[in-house]
């Protein structure tokens, strides 16, 4: 111990009575040091030009030590990024790893957080091997990926949270928690600035906490303001511990524990989580802690200045209340250390931070200085070989400082456009290093979107349906019953919540009877919040669940449209297939009644949820063959089901559980040779009809049921029909330009149908206008039989005007 402390002083905090010796605090006060000299030196590297983006948790880090010292293995953080002093503290990252997430560094061994794909301070463990599969996650903390978007990290913390108390409760889960949980004793820390608390998420995630009564622990950092805009302009009454004086848990009932705290109070923070925590741990009961009198002594980001909008006594303020020196001065005061010790030790830490920084640079760069010189060699050499004038692409690749990949493959491939026409051994070498540069760097950036695991759902092959020579016809519902039932007996993991499935079994009878069979923990009633609902089911499967979540109909998926993009989506890419969160989200649309309950918006969906499968049956046996692939898999997927479809007939595979439809296969449901028809979903039964129809007039029309929207026709068999047919027709129910243009991009360019066409690609859509009620809004406004008709001979007339004399009479001029 240096000369100046006092190693024989101990705090014993007032209510949960931890006992913090000299050397846990005077540790403390070294991570609270390093840290913040890491911010410091974070926006110093943006602003010379080194970094991207600099955000960090400066003037939160005395209460995140109070956090770290509640912390156990096991438990869970679910945060946003301003965290880095706990994640240092708790040993789930180190300064290493915050620079090489500073510079974006792709190496996922020096940035394991998101191997360089997410910006400064967005933490996240790795609870997957390098195969994809799960790691034991009991033997240290977790944290789950950090995303950016405001409040986006609440829903999932219910999950993680509520996944605790299926572990406890559940005798199924209590079967495969090995790994996973410790008799549900794991809580989730979940944190979010104070304006954070105005988005819709928070409340709603509050309220179901308080409801489920979960051992969840939100902390609310309070520095006053978002961005720029003080709290009187984001929180009624100014003070969000306030307004959730409605939310206190009395008398037993449901509700949260309230706490408030101020965040340059060491001991009180200490104290105030102990609390928290461990009631939420043995008796799940949620917490809020309202963390005031927080700083920002940077500003909000490297962005800008925060002297631009605060008041110079909220600036004195900042320096005044700045926790660290509020902790340091409460070290001298209780004579744990001195100053001139305490001044020492913060040189040699700024020291230490320093040469950390440059490790990490140094690291950063050294890949890319070598593939920069690698690049030179075979650029100067092919000048050379082709006399060509290359000078300047050179004088930029050797001159530019700090040098980037970027550099690299762009002058790379100026020099190949440079040497056009000519030939030779040095322009072969340059082309293969483009080449062999743009593979390599589509590996750092673009890898797992999807999981590359030996459960992908991409492996599983086919299984047909089996039919006993007796096979009864029934409801459609009923051959998804019997799916989940099935499934829910084979799979322990799998749970299925939403709005009105369990004592009603869905609206449509889908699990009718299948709560009572499997029980409350498996098949779970939900109220109607749709972003809580996917946010309870991606916490319970990154620990390891498989839930089934259920949102009434596509038109609700809106409500948790942006937790599917942004976190569901991009998470097995944002960390470069270091999570996982296979949640399978069941839904129904395309037709029935009125404008809310016939939505098709599958360009929406298709272009946001990319990193899930999307699924569109046209029946409820595909259907169950899809569900069955899907949830053997380890992908999130969403599938929409007919809506009109469930008192359609249908026989009953004696396989139901069992049988499979693998992913990007299309079904050709009907043979014909003059046009590709490319349809999905309900439109195949209307264009079977239409097709009867044209076969009676000479035209023989083939169908394609392309059953998934991603993947799309992973065979290119829509190509190969329309090689045969020579014309291609899309008939869809999103809007003009919707997912028809997504398919027609897929067949004509990817590919490379519009070699075999005879005649331009055509699309039938629905009208741009949602769907009035009753079934001529629906015969109006969507492709109807008589519409896909007329498309299809229209697209015949053309090609043989003789042989398909018009149907209504030409006007004459």
């Amino acid at each position: 111990m240096k000369t100046g402390t006092r190693p024989d002083i101990a705090v014993t905090t007032p209510k949960a009575k931890l006992r913090l010796s000299a050397q846990d605090v005077l540790s403390d006060y070294r991570l609270a040091v390093r840290s913040r000299a890491a911010s410091e030196l974070s926006r110093r590297e943006v602003l010379v030009g080194n970094a991207p983006f600099g955000i960090s948790g400066e003037g939160k880090e005395v209460a995140q030590l109070g956090m770290a010292r509640a912390f156990r293995p096991g438990d869970w953080r679910s945060g946003y990024y301003r965290d880095q002093t706990f994640m240092f503290a708790v040993g789930l990252a180190d300064l290493s790893q915050y620079f090489a997430q500073l510079y974006a560094d792709p190496d996922v061994v020096r940035d394991p957080n998101s191997a360089g794909r997410q910006m400064l301070s967005h933490f996240a463990t790795r609870t997957l091997d390098e195969r994809g599969r799960w790691k034991d996650l009991l033997t240290a903390g977790q944290s789950a990926s950090e995303l950016s978007p405001v409040g986006a990290q609440m829903p999932r913390s219910v999950g993680l949270a509520w996944a605790s108390r299926l572990y406890r409760e559940s005798p199924a889960a209590r079967a495969v928690a090995r790994g996973f949980s410790r008799g549900g004793e794991e809580v989730c820390f979940a944190t979010i600035g104070n304006a954070g608390t105005s988005e819709g998420v928070f409340w709603e995630s509050l309220n179901a906490a308080g409801v489920l009564q979960i051992p969840l622990v939100i902390s609310v950092w309070d520095d006053g303001y978002g961005i720029s805009v003080p709290n009187e302009f984001q929180t009624t009454k100014g003070s969000i511990s306030a307004v959730l004086e409605g939310f206190r848990r009395e008398d037993g009932g449901t509700g949260v524990d309230l706490y408030t705290v101020k965040g340059h109070d060491y001991v009180a923070c200490c104290d105030v989580y102990q609390l928290a925590t461990e009631r939420a741990r043995r008796e799940h009961i949620p917490a809020v802690i309202h963390v005031t009198e927080m700083t920002q002594p940077q500003g909000h980001s490297t962005s800008g200045s925060h002297e631009r909008y605060k008041s110079k006594e909220r600036l004195r303020f900042e320096i005044e209340f700045d926790p660290i020196r509020r902790m340091r001065e409460w070290i001298i005061r209780e004579e744990i250390a001195d100053v001139a010790t305490l001044d020492e030790l913060e040189r040699e830490l700024r020291t230490e931070v320093e040469r950390t920084r440059e490790e990490a640079w140094d690291a950063y760069q050294a890949p890319i200085r070598a593939e920069r010189e690698q690049a030179l060699a075979i650029v100067e050499a092919v000048a050379a070989d082709a006399q060509a004038d290359l000078d300047a692409v050179l004088e930029e690749l050797r001159s530019a400082e700090p040098p980037s990949r970027r550099l690299i493959a762009s002058t790379a491939r100026r020099a190949l456009v440079a040497l056009r026409g000519r030939e030779g051994s040095a322009r072969d070498e340059l082309a293969a290093f483009v080449e062999s540069y743009a593979k390599r760097n589509d590996e750092l950036f673009n890898s797992h979107l999807y999981s590359r695991s030996a459960e992908s759902p991409l492996r599983i092959g086919a299984v047909a349906p089996v039919y006993p020579g007796d096979a009864d016809a029934v409801d459609g519902r009923m051959v998804l019953l019997r799916c989940f039932d099935a499934n829910l007996a084979r799979d322990p993991r799998i749970l299925i919540l939403g709005e009105d499935v369990g004592k009603l079994g869905d609206v449509n009878l889908v699990f009718e009877g299948l709560q009572a069979k499997h029980g409350e923990q498996r098949v779970i009633d939900t109220g109607i919040r749709e972003a809580t609902i996917l946010g309870q089911g991606i916490g319970a499967a990154l620990r390891g669940l498989r839930p089934v979540v259920d949102i009434q109909y596509v038109d609700y998926l809106l409500y948790a449209l942006e937790l599917a993009s942004d976190d569901l989506a991009t998470l097995h890419w944002r960390t470069r297939g270091g999570q996982k969160a296979p949640v399978l989200i069941r839904t129904k649309g395309h037709r029935l009644q009125g404008i809310w309950h016939t939505g098709s918006p599958m360009a929406t969906i298709i272009s946001s949820l990319r990193g899930l499968h999307v699924a569109v049956p046209r029946d409820m046996t595909r259907a169950a063959g899809l569900y069955n692939t899907l949830l053997r898999g380890d992908d999130p997927a969403l599938l929409i089901e007919v809506l009109s479809g469930y008192r359609l007939k249908e026989r009953l595979p004696e396989n139901v559980g069992e049988f499979t439809i693998p992913l990007g296969v299309t079904e050709t449901i009907r043979r014909g040779s003059d046009v590709t028809l490319v349809t999905y979903g309900a439109l195949c039964r209307i264009a079977m009809e239409a097709t009867a129809d044209l076969a009676s007039v000479g035209i023989e029309t083939e169908v394609v049921d392309v059953q998934t929207l991603l993947p799309f026709d992973r065979d290119h068999s829509i190509a190969e029909s329309v090689e045969k047919t020579g014309a291609l027709l899309v008939v869809d129910e999103d809007v003009p330009g919707g997912a028809s243009a997504y398919i027609v991009r897929e067949v004509v360019e990817t590919q490379g149908a519009i070699d075999h066409l005879d005649v331009g690609p055509r699309t039938l859509t629905a009208a741009p206008n949602r769907v009035a009620v009753g079934n001529d809004g629906d015969y109006f406004s969507k492709p109807n039989r008589e519409d896909i008709f007329e498309a299809v001979y229209a697209i015949m007339r053309e090609r043989r005007p003789d042989d398909f004399p018009p149907i209504m009479p030409e006007r004459r001029s």
